[in-house]
């Protein structure tokens, strides 16, 4: 029987080992990886191929939205599961936008997770209790309120802008940012000023504000600058 193999993307190192042993039980799945930061994670995906990806929200140099965008762009047979303590509406709705097969709040995870994974490996979607209830709940208050305007500020962001405008959050200088993203610090500057012309956000402090409040971080990983 060919194992389920899956990438555990988690910053936290304990929460990680926890679900590693959870999962190393089961008999028709495999843990083939792990990583600590999202753009670890697109890079493990690239290079292990896994059937999915568990992956975590708020996690340091590239957010969980962002990698989620980045893996289903770019490795077309790779599912991803969301594992988060967040079951706000905001987070739940832009993952499913870019793709995600399921979502599970981490309080219920130990006892679906593995069920959620083998659903999501066969091309299913798979929600927390509370979350499915939520989404019907969205799909029919959509339904009824159609409109222009429907997708957040953070959608019309390319991915560059998004990963960006996480390393200002996180407190990132100009030079830093251009370091650990491989471009220059006028490139980086370029896309601060797009950020602030589409957000019409004019200082540091508003981006900040505005990743946290659009789940690009979290308030525990925000820079000093609020």
């Amino acid at each position: 029987m060919k194992k389920i193999s899956v990438l555990l993307a988690e910053d936290h190192l304990i929460v990680r080992k926890g679900l590693r042993t959870l999962l190393n039980s089961e008999k028709d799945i495999e843990v083939v990886g792990e990583a600590g930061n999202g753009r670890q994670t697109v890079q493990l995906t690239k290079k292990l191929s896994p059937a999915v990806v568990v992956m975590d929200i708020a996690m340091p140099l590239m957010n969980g939205l962002e990698a989620t965008r980045q893996i289903l762009q770019t490795v077309g047979t790779a599912k991803v599961l969301i594992l988060s303590a967040h079951s706000d509406e905001a987070y739940v709705e832009h993952f499913m936008e870019v793709g995600a097969s399921g979502y599970l709040v981490k309080q219920t995870a130990a006892h679906c997770l593995p069920e959620a994974i083998r659903e999501v490996a066969r091309g299913g979607t798979f929600f927390s209790p509370v979350i499915a209830k939520r989404l019907l709940d969205q799909k029919k208050k959509a339904l009824a309120l159609s409109g222009p305007g429907g997708k957040p500020q953070s959608m019309r962001l390319t991915s560059r802008e998004v990963e960006v405008l996480q390393l200002i959050a996180e407190g990132k200088a100009n030079k830093q940012t251009a370091d650990e993203l491989h471009i220059s610090i006028k490139t980086v500057e370029k896309h601060r000023q797009s950020l602030m012309e589409k957000l019409n956000i004019h200082d540091t402090a508003g981006l900040t504000r505005h990743a946290i409040a659009t789940g690009v971080i979290e308030s525990s990983v925000q820079s000093t600058t609020i």
